[in-house]
């Protein structure tokens, strides 16, 4: 009788304890869906009033606020009482409020430019086809805001340029391209004015003639008088008065943010200048031995460095014209698209493009770069650049097309848009640069797997996007944290890698402008690696590459930590 008595107790304990268990996970779960949608619909103005967004510091403080305040009640939650998927969003909302209350820290909003990106840059992008009449009013507007958004980031530069909070004046070598080829005497040869040569026939001949007559005013009078005062403010004011020096180290509190942004962009607390540093000079020396075996393989008579110029000047390696590199681009997209259902239980629904980057923006452009949908009827694109085409190897071409396009971000950012109901939002659209770029350049390394490297050439030219990569962690340091002048930066990287003169200052001038971002790509890389090496080391014949590439992209973006904790569930799953 006392058995059964005690049995009961303990069978009475034991249901009390699951159904409170139960209660503080409802609560649990309540309170973080809550937090998260006043995150998602926390807006500080209207996008539909003003569809270039606004640019004022008393708006950047009060999202700096509001970011403290909602990380406050964050930390409240019991995180232990979620389940995986939304511990995860936890872990990825707190990680992005505290970046938002870092940037208002660090002021980062007074410098929003970079070599070949920025403010003025960015416009570009908004250069899309028109499919309807509401498309074109949407447009229209957009030129509209135009005059505004310049504004508002020439009064954010000219107070960053008076705090020290500047661009060094080495970048802005040829800068006067990002401008002045948008200030044209008849508005018809405006890039801006491209989708107005082919509006769709859906709309009415009485609704074409008013959109035209609309394009003529907002071209002239907010494109072109914009660019104008974009290229005096930066001739007269900006450029004369940067700053000197090169690294970020240089600046107010340089040597703090640029810890800071090593944790941002690595998202990890593991490392620090020094580590990143060392960990760069090993990888240059191991893929230095691999390029040196290829170099014995097709039997070329010279030294390393002979051996670059080669690939530097020899024509066989050069498309002739840009439709030439653009035909050879999408000839490897579809010969890769033919392999992705060997590696990946799940493939994207949304297609992409291979399309040239636009003239405007070439000249200070990497090689190529994915451009992400901006709306449900648009596709992705793969941007390739014909600038300068003795600086555009096609050897180093299935390499870049496997990162840009697919299986890299195209497939990765696709999928992460299209996670399913359990997912949030903002985790949707939600990029960290060691998770993106880290898997873009692990499939770079895939592509052996896939066969898409077809000459010892492509070979080497997969090699030397891995070094360049692996340079950047050196010479990413050395400028942000070691003193490094910009010469010793471009002496570095042609030494190591085969890319072009060319691509080498563009690169450069994008490192000194970016501090820290360009660690990102490698770090995550070498984790990717890592854990693949790990699974297929502890489960043998059971590892299945499919499901491996399952668990890095189900949950979309999440940070590294996160990342190597789910792929060691999977080990111990499998196992």
């Amino acid at each position: 009788m006392a058995i059964l008595k005690k049995s009961g107790l303990s069978f009475l304990l034991s249901f009390l304890f699951l159904v409170n268990l139960g209660n503080a996970q409802k609560t649990a779960t309540k309170e973080l869906e809550a937090i998260i949608a006043t995150v998602e619909q926390f807006k500080l103005f209207d996008y539909n009033e003003y569809p270039l967004g606004r640019y004022l510091a008393d708006f950047e403080k009060q999202d700096a606020d509001f970011a403290t305040s909602q990380l406050f009640s964050l930390q409240q939650i019991v995180r232990d009482s979620l389940c995986e998927t939304e511990q995860i969003s936890w872990e990825l909302l707190r990680f992005t409020l505290q970046n938002r209350i870092d940037e208002y820290k660090y002021e980062m909003y007074l410098n929003p430019i970079q070599a070949d990106q920025g403010f003025h840059l960015n416009l570009n992008y908004r250069v899309k086809p028109i499919l309807s009449y509401k498309d074109a009013k949407r447009y229209l507007n957009v030129l509209n805001a135009i005059p505004q958004y310049v504004d508002e980031h020439l009064v954010l530069l000219s107070a960053g340029l008076k705090k020290g909070l500047s661009q060094p004046k080495v970048i802005f070598k040829g800068y006067e391209s990002t401008y002045d080829t948008h200030i044209v005497d008849d508005f018809t040869q405006s890039n801006f004015y491209g989708p107005f040569r082919a509006l769709p026939s859906v709309m009415t001949q009485k609704q074409k003639d008013s959109v035209l007559a609309a394009a003529q005013i907002a071209i002239t009078e907010s494109v072109v008088s914009s660019f104008k005062r974009v290229k005096i403010f930066f001739e007269e004011e900006y450029i004369p008065n940067t700053r000197e020096t090169l690294g970020v180290s240089e600046t107010p509190n340089g040597r703090e943010f640029y810890q800071n942004r090593i944790n941002y962009y690595t998202t990890t607390n593991e490392y620090t200048a020094d580590d990143i540093h060392e960990i760069g000079l090993k990888e240059v020396v191991r893929i230095k031995a691999q390029m040196e075996e290829i170099i014995k393989t097709v039997g070329f008579k010279g030294s390393f460095k002979e051996f670059l110029s080669f690939l530097r000047t020899d024509e066989q390696f050069y498309a002739k014209t840009g439709d030439e590199l653009l035909m050879h681009a999408r000839d490897i997209a579809k010969r890769i698209d033919a392999e992705l259902p060997k590696f990946f239980a799940t493939l994207p629904r949304r297609p992409y493009g291979v399309i040239k980057v636009p003239d405007a923006i070439a000249p200070k452009y990497t090689g190529g770069r994915y451009s992400g949908p901006s709306s449900d009827t648009q596709p992705g694109f793969y941007l390739v650049n014909t600038y300068k085409l003795n600086s555009r190897p096609l050897y180093t071409l299935p390499s870049l097309t496997a990162h840009e396009a697919v299986p890299g971000h195209h497939l990765q950012g696709s999928l992460n848009r299209e996670l399913g109901d359990s997912i949030p939002k903002f985790r949707k659209n939600m990029y960290l640069s060691a998770y993106g770029e880290g898997w873009a350049l692990y499939t770079e390394f895939l592509g052996n797997d896939m066969g898409i490297y077809t000459t010892p050439y492509e070979e080497f030219g997969k090699l030397t996007y891995e070094m360049w990569r692996a340079c950047r962690l050196v010479v990413d340091t050395g400028i942000h944290a070691k003193g490094w002048a910009r010469e010793e930066v471009v002496d570095y990287m042609l030494a190591n890698t085969a890319l072009s003169k060319h691509e080498v200052n563009t690169e450069t001038d994008r490192y000194i402008a970016w501090p820290g971002q360009a660690i990102s790509y490698k770090i995550g890389e070498i984790k990717i690696r890592e854990m693949r090496k790990k699974a297929e080391s502890q489960l043998g014949n059971k590892f299945d590459i499919r499901k491996f590439h399952e668990v890095i992209l189900e949950q979309g973006t999440v940070t590294l930590p996160i990342l190597e904790r789910r792929i060691n569930d999977y080990i111990l799953d499998t196992k």
